[in-house]
């Protein structure tokens, strides 16, 4: 029995990674979209079709885990952790999406202002990837530096921000590009806070506090 569940366990890993994956892609695309002003590539960042369905998929397996397997107390800290990063890991799809669509949406071109969304956003994919593998690896320091590295992710937000007040200063500049960039980079910054998230129910599966 303890063999079945331990096998489980692991294909619950695995899909857990699979899932990471096409939200770390989405955000990738998304922001190499962004840097290169490119609609085309925007509009083929992966639909939420496929997140959602891996989602439906994990949350089903956590639930047969759950009602199958009677799991003690760790196991059971372990399966409702998965089962709320899904639902971090689905809005993360989202909001990749999201972003997407106002680059498809709006005349967005590649300059020095995007770049530094551009770098906002590898920060944010390393919080993605790392929360991910904090699970996998059940590695506690790992976790929490991702929670600690959301203030690298703050500290663009705020540069993206004075960029953008410096731009509202310029009577050339178009306002409603100057948004659409302010809205992009707040949802990079709403990912690395779902990274964030994911990163404290990794502590929670561990230990059962999820401050570590």
């Amino acid at each position: 029995m303890r063999l079945k569940f331990d096998e489980q366990l692991d294909l619950l890993n695995k899909e857990l990674i699979t899932m990471g994956a096409f939200c770390e892609n989405a955000i990738a695309m998304s922001a190499k979209a962004l840097t290169e002003g490119n609609p085309a590539l925007a509009k083929a960042v992966p639909d939420l079709s496929q997140i959602d369905h891996k989602e439906r998929e994990i949350e089903t397996m956590c639930l047969k885990l759950l009602l199958q397997q009677q799991p003690v107390a760790k196991d059971l800290r372990v399966v409702s952790s998965a089962l709320k990063m899904v639902t971090d890991m689905a809005r993360i799809g989202a909001q990749s999406a999201d972003i997407a669509e106002i680059i498809t949406l709006a005349n967005i071109h590649a300059t020095d202002d995007t770049q530094i969304i551009y770098d906002m956003s590898v920060a944010v994919i390393k919080m993605v990837t790392d929360s991910i593998d904090a699970f996998v690896k059940k590695d506690m320091q790992m976790a929490k530096a991702v929670i600690d590295y959301d203030d690298v992710v703050d500290s663009y937000f705020d540069k993206v921000k004075k960029m953008l007040i410096e731009l509202f200063s310029k009577p050339e500049t178009d306002g409603e590009y100057a948004i659409d960039l302010l809205m992009i980079a707040k949802y990079f910054e709403r990912i690395g806070d779902h990274a964030v998230n994911i990163a404290k129910w990794v502590l929670f599966s561990i230990t059962g506090n999820k401050e570590g």
